[in-house]
């Protein structure tokens, strides 16, 4: 299995969470690093948006 996105490719949160409401819902992240498949086997990756770096699944992000 390859991952979708690429590193420094920008993506945005599908649903974006509570704390990413408060700071704005359509902030872009940076991929920064393509991680192996959790447990449930779906691919993860590290993204960043200025000092906030998060760890998401695939599923959770979509194209900037």
């Amino acid at each position: 299995m390859s991952h979708k996105f690429k590193i420094k490719q920008m993506v945005r949160m599908k649903q974006p969470g509570v704390s990413d409401a408060r700071l704005n819902s359509a902030n872009v992240y940076e991929i920064i690093r393509l991680m192996p498949a959790d447990q449930t086997g779906e691919l993860s990756y590290r993204i960043r948006s200025g000092a906030l770096e998060r760890a998401v699944r695939e599923s959770e992000i979509r194209d900037a």
